[in-house]
């Protein structure tokens, strides 16, 4: 048995969709399946999906409010007022910023942009930066990727006379500032057909409004900045991401170039990955360590000189970024671990004076991947008394919806269900803690611990073929609600298993089923040749892929977990030292069984002793339960019914088979009739023998060994058919007839000739057979699948 790291929900589309699609468009099944799962019902839409190059977008007048924003932004214009674009230090927020100030200059605005600074001013509006844009004489301010709760600031600005246009994508809270109007897709009472958009779409939308075309040009910063939030990757933003690809790998950015270069990347290659895990940590590496303004200015630039400077410090401060988070984590790790153990809270809040509030979210992200528990990460500013955090979450538990019901201790929140910033009393931290664990204890039950891995459809190796891994690559741009689609393949065959990587810590292997067969690899699994026996029947869960390699491609599984359901043997007689395999079993499951005396000793196993059950009879044996235990038979059972009883009711998860003899047997085949038939006719002829001077002169005549000479005389004497003194054996005249397994030697012999075939000298299948057959073909069915 193999548990699965994850719990597998498995996906079950409408079959009368499925067919539909089938029917009307002669595609693949496996791939109508797929996308009925993203929410296509019919033909058409499953063109919109698969090609969305070619799809229009949505009218941005349709987003409420927009008319009347566009008409105040025109009048700024027309009357030569200051308007101030007001952004955010992340990279949505940076990708926002450049979107509308650059919409704003070329509907012929005069226009500047102000981001605050993450360590002393936070999040959002703040009422000194307010004044300040009234001290320089703006009378405008557009928010872009926030301002949704800036209450009291909108507030503010009221007062001195100048207009807010709020745009922004966060949830929404109880109370709207009193704006001169918010363009927000989730705004109360709002019908846009897409709730969605990252900040940068909404920012995005209002430049379609007020320059009246798409303004595709800056559609390679959309993607960039739609990417590194982590919104659904479906509906507009799916056409704003692969549009906006499309623009990337060809961009005129100067700053974009620059970046892609100096991070060694083809702008060809450029995928959503590529902005993910490359570009996307560099824009938000400058607000996370300084002022983010230089990522805008990389974004705008057209000055080539500039460009490479910045998006060499950029780089250079995402390394130092690297090492920060790095250190941070390990220090957080460390606090839950001595401080806040997962076994007794639910929602870990983890604060520390002097950590970086710009990285803390990436730690939580880690702490989230590290214990799967709701997580929030604190940094101490013990001169004002405050702590600023960040959240991350699990599936199920709403951290926006959470932090809402403590809004009396959290002057400054916001976010969304799965992640969230705020700040707080250093004072409340503690009843942060308890309330959101109560709220865990309503919210959340002991399956919600292990992370859950959504499976797309249930197939079968010969499913998985090269058309399918083609097609699958219209899938993309993949992301939030888009993901790569994960396949389950159950019951199949390892045809080939082997660690690669320069640490042996990955896994290739070959999975065949009814004649077909697929190549598989499995980065950080290689643990897993330790983990499958030879002929174990697995369940795989993968992701499909093209694999190319000297012009020939071929379809390739990328595992993702794997699960074996069934008791698996393990077959390591003759196995030197047994101490590092029994180290490697988790101590919970293991569980070492001996039937003889001194075999521990023999093994060198003096620190597993504790742990060891000596079991030397039935009885003793019918007392231990192996329900889902990793079992280590160290030798030799001394009867069929110890095993058979210990096997009577359930098969342990894994056997270990060592089967330690400490004294070999005399001999590898049982003395045969023909053997003592003759033995006896040659004592008879004799009379008198002298075994103990002759009998290893007769062994080595006959082509026996002496111990096998010994052990027949030992057989007639127990039978009465000889007398033997000083070594020297006498025939008995007459004696009675009797049979060989009256002699108790004999037939101790015979029961240990038979186990030794059965345990130690039968082929792997056989002593599978062999304890199998002792409580039959039990398996196990995993209890989340």
């Amino acid at each position: 048995m193999l548990i699965a790291k994850t719990r597998w929900d498995v996906k079950r589309p409408d079959e009368n969709i499925v067919t539909h699609l089938v029917e009307q468009s002669h595609m693949d099944p496996l791939i109508a399946k797929l996308l009925v799962h993203r929410g296509v019902r019919t033909v058409e839409e499953a063109n919109a999906f698969l090609y969305p190059l070619k799809q229009p977008f949505h009218d941005p007048f349709l987003l409420d409010g927009m008319e009347r924003a566009i008409e105040r932004i025109q009048r700024a214009i027309q009357h030569g007022e200051h308007i101030l674009v007001y952004g955010d230090y992340d990279a949505d927020g940076v990708s926002s910023t450049t979107v509308m100030v650059s919409a704003l200059k070329e509907a012929g605005a005069i226009v500047d942009f102000y981001i605050p600074n993450r360590f002393t001013e936070g999040y959002g509006p703040n009422e000194n930066a307010f004044r300040w844009a009234k001290e320089q004489g703006f009378s405008l301010i557009i928010t872009v990727d926030n301002g949704i709760a800036a209450v009291k600031e909108v507030a503010l600005a009221n007062e001195l006379g100048m207009d807010v246009i709020i745009t922004d994508h966060h949830e929404v809270g109880p109370a709207l500032p009193e704006a001169y109007e918010i363009i927000h897709p989730k705004k109360p009472g709002s019908t846009y057909p897409f709730r969605e958009l990252a900040g940068v779409g909404v920012a995005f939308k209002v430049a379609h409004a007020l320059l009246g075309d798409v303004p595709r040009h800056f559609l390679d910063v959309v993607a960039i900045g739609t990417i590194a939030d982590l919104v659904s990757l479906t509906g507009e933003n799916r056409l704003l991401v692969a549009q906006g690809l499309e623009q990337l790998r060809n961009t005129k950015r100067i700053g974009l170039r620059a970046l892609c270069k100096q991070c060694g990347i083809e702008a060809k290659e450029i995928n959503e990955q590529t902005v993910g895990f490359v570009i996307a940590p560099r824009m938000n590496a400058v607000g996370r360590l300084g002022e983010a303004t230089p990522a805008v200015r990389l974004l705008m630039t057209e000055k080539e000189e500039e460009a490479q400077r910045l998006a060499k410090e950029m780089d250079d401060l995402n390394r130092e970024r690297q090492q920060l988070v790095a250190k941070i984590a390990e220090e957080a790790a460390q606090i839950v671990n001595e401080q806040f153990p997962p076994s007794e809270n639910k929602v870990l809040v983890i604060a520390k004076e002097g950590w970086n509030p710009g990285v803390i979210g990436i730690v939580a992200s880690r702490l989230v991947e590290q214990f799967y528990r709701p997580t929030i990460v604190l940094s101490i500013d013990s001169e004002k008394g405050i702590a600023k955090g960040s959240a991350r979450s699990i599936h199920g538990f709403d951290m926006f919806s959470s932090l809402s019901t403590c809004r009396d201790i959290l002057p400054h929140f916001g976010g969304h269900p799965m992640a969230a910033g705020m700040t707080l009393s250093v004072d409340h931290i503690d009843e942060l803690r308890q309330r959101l664990n109560a709220l865990a204890d309503d919210m959340l039950t002991a399956d919600d611990f292990t992370p859950i891995t959504p499976i797309d459809a249930v197939c079968s190796v010969s499913d998985l073929t090269l058309s399918v891994a083609e097609q699958l690559e219209k899938f993309a741009p993949f992301g939030v609600d888009n993901a790569k689609p994960l396949f389950l393949m159950e019951n199949v065959s390892v045809e080939t298993i082997r660690r690669i990587g320069a640490d042996q810590s990955h896994l290739k292997a070959v999975f065949a089923q009814n004649g077909a067969a697929i190549d598989s690899v499995g980065f950080g699994f290689g643990y897993l040749c330790d983990e499958i026996a030879p002929d174990a029947k697995v369940s795989v869960v993968g992701e499909l892929m093209v694999n190319e390699w000297n012009n020939l491609r071929k379809p390739q599984l990328m595992i993702f977990d794997v699960a074996v359901h069934e008791c698996q043997l393990f077959d390591i007689r003759g196995m030197r030292d047994v101490r590092p395999l029994i180290a490697s079993l988790p101590k919970d499951k293991r569980m070492l069984i001996m039937f003889r005396e001194g075999t521990a000793d023999a093994l060198g196993l003096e620190a597993y002793k504790e742990e060891i059950y000596y079991t030397a009879s039935v009885e003793e044996a019918s007392r231990l339960c192996l329900d889902n235990r990793y079992v280590v038979l160290l030798d030799m059972p001394t009867s069929l019914e110890i095993i058979k009883m210990l096997l009577r009711s359930s098969l342990p998860a894994r056997i270990y088979a060592l089967f330690y003899q400490r004294e070999t047997h005399f001999f590898r085949t049982l003395p045969t009739r023909d053997h003592f038939k003759w033995f006896y006719a040659f004592l008879r002829k004799k009379g008198v023998f002298n075994l103990a001077k002759y009998g290893g002169e007769l062994a080595r005549a006959r082509g026996w060994t002496e111990e096998t000479v010994r052990f027949m005389a030992k057989v007639f004497l127990e039978l009465e058919f000889i007398t033997q003194q000083d070594g020297v054996v006498s025939l008995v005249p007459q004696p009675a007839k009797r049979d060989l397994s009256e002699s108790p030697t004999y037939r101790f012999k015979q029961a240990q000739f038979e186990l030794e075939n059965l345990f130690l000298y039968s082929t792997y299948e056989q002593l599978k057979r062999c304890l199998f057959e002792m409580k039959g073909s039990q398996t196990y069915e995993e209890a989340n699948v």
